[in-house]
């Protein structure tokens, strides 16, 4: 069999960390070496990391990314090495992949389909690139491509496959959300059996800032039949061989390849480069490892896991402080900072008031033991007391309400905050989805901190999550009583959160709706929701635009999310009822 063995590299990469970034490069280069590869692949911007955003606006980093390519060059001795750059070319900045070849730097690809829609802004930063070269390696030809420019048919793909290349090596920075493992595989299957070439599709694996990229790297055969898929979540270097002659004998028996060679359009040039190095071709075991697949809870908790450690890790953070509420939210933003920090590093943090239940109160204390975590407890009821003595006069005349309620939620706001200022732990707030949409969340108070874990996670789905970490090897790390009671705030007397807002299970569809998929009024009370509640749900999203501005970041699990995503004006007079 004539086959090419591939190592794909799904490494995390830190922004702008450019010196670490191109060590863990070389690292990946040993081990690919060590495996027998012929081909080593790194993912799009692995030595900046990605997105770098506005650092692209700076030369002298542009620069230092492109004088970073030579030294990586030296290390690429006895394989080929793709690698993901920023690259400074004639005045302008390229989203480029270095073709390192035997300890030469031989060509430079630069990506053509520049996204700019969602989380990405690439025609802010990059200029397209125009060719379409096909590499010759001895006995098999491959070409190059990254991220966007395998989601779309037709350029540069077909060109590729058109112009001779059995191999198509594409490189990215993929960001995650529930379902993206699946979205992608359908979508490579499809490119590889409509061009009859094989993919091997290497994705970044990290979190940064709001976003998380959870590797996954996928490689296709001619037909579409999956080859490999990599670990979701874990940096890994996925080795699989792929069958070059598969692909020769699917382009004999099709007769399109011929009617398209016949009918391409004449001006798409391809560039053929001959690398003047033959891979060596390992002799032991066929490789073809297909890692399983995680279903929603798991991946929804690793993404979550995954963007804090990364957050608080690249950000400087040893140490994190939670409010426990002994409610469902702080619970599992406990638990995941556990997974994400381990337990000697998350401090929770109790601060009941003349409201809070000794459920409540038992409740925080019982999940900081089944964590392990430290406990403390700050009562707030002087500071609530005398908080209210102090706008007694300002206050006279008036009837009590959520302004007198929001006070305690400002009060424990102030405490995490000191807290976090006097010994350096990071704030994680623990909002949901569904309360930041909807604005039940306290500005300077249960929204002040650092890292917002949950914010795109929906209710419904933090108590899915919460039921799949309890039923993990070493036992429930979520007190049964968290997950079972009712919600509640508890700023007042016997509160709810139905108090306030509709049903969660009636309330997350609706928002989904809206949110997700910009559905109007009318179109989401035909999918036979109450009029009314469908009406104030959209009007309170709509209100609380100002109240996200203001929050911190969070990591993304959805395809929207707020603030990265959904970008609306906050003074405006468009209703969507």
């Amino acid at each position: 069999m004539r086959s090419c063995r591939v190592a794909l590299a799904q490494m995390n990469a830190t922004v702008g960390d450019i010196a670490g970034n191109c060590g863990r490069i070389k690292a990946l280069m040993d081990e690919a070496r060590t495996a027998g590869a012929g081909i080593v692949a790194f993912p799009e911007l692995a030595v900046t990391g990605y997105p770098p955003e506005d650092l692209l606006l700076r030369r002298a980093f542009c620069v230092a990314s492109r004088d970073a390519i030579e030294p990586l060059a030296d290390a690429s001795a006895g394989i080929i090495a793709i690698v993901g750059f920023v690259d400074w070319h004639q005045g302008d900045a390229y989203n480029a992949a270095a073709v390192l070849v035997d300890g030469r730097w031989a060509d430079t690809y630069h990506k053509r389909r520049l996204p700019n829609y969602g989380v990405f802004d690439e025609e802010r930063y990059f200029a397209p690139g125009q060719r379409v070269p096909v590499y010759r390696a001895g006995e098999f030809t491959f070409g190059v491509s990254i991220c966007e420019d395998i989601w779309y048919p037709g350029l540069p793909l077909d060109a590729m496959a058109l112009g001779g290349a059995e191999l198509c090596i594409n490189i990215n920075a993929s960001p995650y959300h529930r379902g993206k493992l699946l979205d992608r595989s359908r979508m490579l299957a499809t490119r590889a059996a409509d061009n009859l070439i094989a993919v091997a599709y290497v994705n970044s694996m990290s979190g940064q800032d709001e976003l998380v990229f959870d590797g996954g790297s996928l490689v296709f055969g001619a037909n579409g039949g999956l080859v490999a898929r990599g670990r979701q979540f874990e940096e890994e270097l996925l080795v699989a061989d792929v069958d070059l002659d598969e692909v020769a004998q699917r382009r004999l028996h099709d007769p399109r390849r011929r009617v398209e060679l016949r009918d391409r359009d004449s001006r798409i040039d391809v560039e053929h480069i001959d690398l003047g190095f033959t891979p060596g071709v390992s002799a032991d075991a066929l490789r073809r490892p297909v890692h399983d697949m995680m279903c929603d809870e798991e991946e929804v908790w690793k993404a979550l896991v995954l963007g804090t450690r990364d957050y608080l890790g690249k950000t400087g953070f040893r140490e994190a402080v939670i409010g426990l509420s002994g409610g469902i939210d702080s619970s599992v933003v406990a638990a995941v900072a556990v997974d994400a920090i381990g337990a000697a590093n998350v401090v929770g943090v109790s601060m009941p008031s003349r409201y809070s239940s000794e459920h409540s109160r038992g409740d925080a204390k019982a999940l900081a033991e089944m964590l392990g975590i430290r406990y403390l407890s700050v009562p707030i009821e002087p500071a609530h007391g005398a908080m209210l003595e102090m706008l007694a006069d300002a206050f006279e005349g008036t009837e009590a309400g959520t302004a007198e309620e929001n006070l305690q939620s400002r009060q424990r706001g102030n405490v995490l905050m000191t807290l976090s200022n006097k010994f350096g732990w990071i704030v994680l707030t623990t909002g949901n989805k569904s309360e930041m949409a909807t604005g039940y969340a306290t500005l300077y108070g249960d929204m002040a901190g650092g890292y917002a874990v949950i914010k795109d996670v929906p209710k419904t789905l933090v108590y899915r999550i919460a039921e799949w970490r309890n039923r993990q090897p070493g036992g429930p790390v979520i007190p049964r009583n968290a997950i079972d009671k009712p919600p509640s705030a508890e700023l007042r007397p016997d509160q709810l959160d139905q108090d306030s807002l509709p049903p969660y299970e009636v309330l997350d569809p609706i928002l989904e709706a809206y949110v997700e998929d910009d559905r109007t009024a009318d179109e989401i009370i035909a999918m036979g929701f109450d009029p009314e509640t469908v009406r104030r749900v959209i009007t309170l999203v709509d209100r609380n635009e100002y109240k996200r501005r203001q929050a911190p970041p969070g990591v993304k699990i959805t395809p929207r999310a707020f603030g990265r995503d959904r970008r609306l004006p906050l003074a405006s007079k468009w209703r969507g009822i």
